[in-house]
């Protein structure tokens, strides 16, 4: 009976250090944003020093210092992602604070319910859809993610070791149900072109990114959060949970434990791969 004990508990020891974070450095970008704070704060409370790089400084450091009092060694620092020199900064500033970068999770996105450019103007159509919106978006969405990848993949090829997890979106699997976005007595709007098509996007790169890197332990994944409950108001919580298995929208924290898989030892042999964590919403 002992002994079974003693199994018991190594097995479970074994399993616990497999999604160990400790002495390893995470980038996450956006990582002051509603989800982004969810991975960084689930990254840092798996033991990780968390690098909270977010376009708004000020958000990030402030999110940046909540960590360091709550899990441990966390720092803030502006990221634009369209900008090379910025990511090179972010870069630098990293491997001069920490000496190492092991985990990247590109965050960052511009998501039409909060960037509200488009909505202000009533022009979220696919026929009237500016152009200037939409190349906007995908400097964002996707052409970020590829330039973060890139300096990244840079340090990681070093130790021949790393992960990157690319955020993408359901709607970068099927294409969004316009009808949620009715409203009763309102003008119509819809979930604009550029997310499903950046989204969709974001899993080209990834697999291209796990290929590239045959032969080595540099690992890319996607995960793909379903709807996440916000501020969203009951008629659209409602359709929204009508659409999935689960019969709600996901929590917040639902995520933390998709991104701290997909960073540690216990994904070690996904790479390409595409994590859903979406209550079903796609299984139909």
């Amino acid at each position: 009976m002992v002994a079974a004990v003693e199994i018991m508990e190594m097995t479970m020891n074994e399993v616990q250090k497999l999604f160990d974070l400790t002495d390893q450095v995470a980038i996450v970008t956006g990582g002051a944003g509603f989800l982004g704070q969810q991975f960084s704060e689930a990254l840092s409370e798996a033991g990780a020093k968390v690098v909270v790089a977010d376009i708004d400084q000020a958000a990030a450091v402030a999110y940046a210092e909540t960590l360091q009092k709550k899990t441990g060694s966390a720092l803030g620092l502006k990221l634009d992602v369209t900008d090379p020199s910025s990511v090179q900064d972010l870069m630098d500033r990293t491997l001069k604070k920490f000496g190492q970068l092991d985990i990247l999770v590109n965050s960052a996105a511009l998501d039409p319910k909060f960037d509200n450019q488009n909505q202000s103007q009533n022009v979220t159509s696919f026929e009237e859809f500016p152009l200037q919106s939409w190349n906007d978006a995908l400097d964002v969405n996707l052409t970020g993610m590829f330039l973060t990848c890139q300096y990244a993949t840079r340090e990681m090829k070093k130790n021949g070791k790393g992960s990157l997890i690319n955020i993408c979106s359901t709607y970068g699997i099927s294409g969004p149900d316009q009808r949620l976005y009715e409203s009763l007595g309102e003008p119509r709007r819809y979930k604009p072109v550029y997310y499903t098509v950046s989204k969709a996007g974001v899993l080209g790169l990834t697999k291209y990114i796990a290929t590239y890197f045959e032969g080595t332990e540099i690992r890319c994944n996607a995960l793909t959060p379903g709807g996440v409950e916000r501020d969203h108001d009951q008629a659209f919580k409602d359709a929204y949970a009508s659409r999935t298995v689960l019969g709600r929208m996901a929590y917040p924290h639902e995520m933390k434990g998709a991104v701290v898989f997909l960073a540690s030892e216990a994904s070690s042999y996904m790479t390409g791969t595409n994590l859903v964590v979406d209550g079903g919403w796609t299984a139909w």
